[in-house]
């Protein structure tokens, strides 16, 4: 069990330069795409080096409430789904996502690929304003019947189902890739080929990351058209792997990345791989972090990523519309960079969990910086920290996670913390033993 985290959290510097590796957790959004397309199996599944963490448990709880077998061992990063074939067993369910728009998006899709049930999802009120209108304009398209118990587009919702009958179907996931992923991993389940072509071209990062994973579980039916910027998948059956491993978490691991790179040393991450070997895009942050003066190295056991005592730490320029989870993890250590750094391609963060691109802004401005915003983009020119600041997470996981990668700079050079974090535990979300795990990092950095 994870200890109670206080309200405000005094992160303490870094004395000395990072070692050791780090055991990270897995993936959430391999775990939660596992997780859907398991129930949707023709058996039993057992995920290990799954992720524990408060999405994941709402995706797990939610199965169960449709009627599958979902059976946890935490301590063992296992997860058995009994796969049922493509069926829900539970003709009517009511289903709470709290702030968890994976879960949300694809329990949607999942639910109105059913043959017959009435299923109501709703969430916490940040998650009502999540978009969800492509997503719910391509199943209707489909034949689905979703009716918005408040305002069109949004949450809570009312799924009667009846199957969809498959075909081209154009989709607007402009505002989260998820919407196309949720729509593809029940397109298999139509009637007909379902042959989805996205508004403004395909983002594949993530969708590479659900396409790779149907095929995993069996669906080989697959095409796309580049020209035409549309996938095709045809109607087929997942078959179980019997045991599915999860890669750990590439979004988790640009924090102790970053760690290596304010700290200076050398950490190793254990398990994940680059780019050529993973299904995650966000291990590409690995080469911004290169960019900005980091070495990093991989092998068959995980990725080192070191700074040298007298390196360099350079701001950089950036797009990462293709990853843009990292782009906190930078934007929080732009502080401690040479020179400007400035962070394009995420203008749709600003409709997730909070507003990130308006509270990375307003953080980093009271931390002293000064922050050029604009709509998709964050230019960030480093001046002296404010001491004594304590940076509201505004509710986000990875807020609080960046910026406690920041407090981990001796900027006092006496080894006492300089920088605190409010809510410190919404990093449960995805992470709950992140803070253990960075005081455990601490603890070995510092043995002489």
């Amino acid at each position: 069990m994870t200890p109670p985290l206080p309200d405000i959290l005094a992160v303490r510097p870094f004395a000395r330069p990072a070692r050791g590796g780090v055991a990270l957790p897995g993936s959430k959004s391999l775990t939660n795409r596992a997780l859907l397309l398991a129930a949707l199996c023709d058996g039993p599944v057992t995920l290990s080096g799954a992720l524990f963490s408060e999405d994941t448990r709402i995706m797990a709880e939610a199965l169960r409430r449709l009627g599958f077998s979902v059976e946890e061992d935490e301590a063992a990063h296992r997860i058995r789904v009994d796969g049922r074939g493509g069926g829900i067993p539970a003709a009517e369910a009511e289903l709470f996502t709290g702030l968890a728009g994976t879960a949300t998006r694809f329990l949607t899709a999942l639910c109105a690929s059913a043959k017959a049930g009435v299923y109501r999802i709703d969430g916490v009120a940040q998650m009502r304003k999540r978009p969800m209108r492509g997503l719910l304009e391509a199943l209707r398209a489909l034949g689905a019947d979703i009716r918005c118990a408040g305002e069109e587009g949004f949450l809570p919702l009312e799924i009667r189902a009846s199957g969809l009958r498959g075909g081209p179907v154009t989709i607007d996931a402009s505002e989260s890739s998820q919407m196309l992923s949720a729509l593809l991993m029940v397109a298999p389940l139509a009637e007909k080929a379902v042959v989805a072509t996205p508004v403004g071209g395909l983002r594949m990062p993530f969708v590479r990351m659900t396409l790779l994973q149907m095929a995993q579980f069996g669906v080989a039916g697959v095409s796309g058209d580049e020209a035409a910027g549309s996938i095709a998948v045809d109607p087929a059956g997942y078959r179980s792997p019997g045991e599915y491993a999860v890669e750990p978490d590439a979004t988790a691991a640009s924090y102790f990345a970053a760690l290596a790179l304010v700290a200076g040393g050398s950490l190793r991450l254990d398990g994940l791989a680059r780019a050529d070997r993973s299904l995650q895009g966000d291990v590409r942050f690995l080469d911004v972090l290169a960019k900005c003066g980091a070495v990093v190295q991989d092998d068959d056991d995980g990725i080192t990523v070191s700074f040298a005592p007298f390196g360099r730490r350079r701001g950089v320029a950036h797009d990462f519309s293709g990853f843009s989870d990292t782009f906190l993890t930078l934007a929080a250590i732009a502080p401690l960079l040479e020179g400007p750094t400035k962070i394009l391609g995420i203008s749709h963060t600003r409709r997730q969990e909070t507003d990130r691109v308006a509270g990375m802004a307003a953080e980093l401005r009271r931390l002293g910086q000064e922050v050029v915003e604009a709509e998709d983009s964050l230019e960030i020119h480093p001046r002296p920290l404010r001491k004594g600041v304590t940076v509201e997470t505004h509710g986000d996981h990875r807020f609080a996670m960046s910026f406690a990668i920041l407090g981990c700079r001796d900027v006092r050079g006496d080894g006492t913390p300089w920088l605190s974090i409010g809510d410190p535990a919404c990093s449960a979300k995805t992470f709950p033993g992140f803070f253990g795990l960075l005081d455990a990092v601490r603890a070995k950095s510092s043995e002489t």
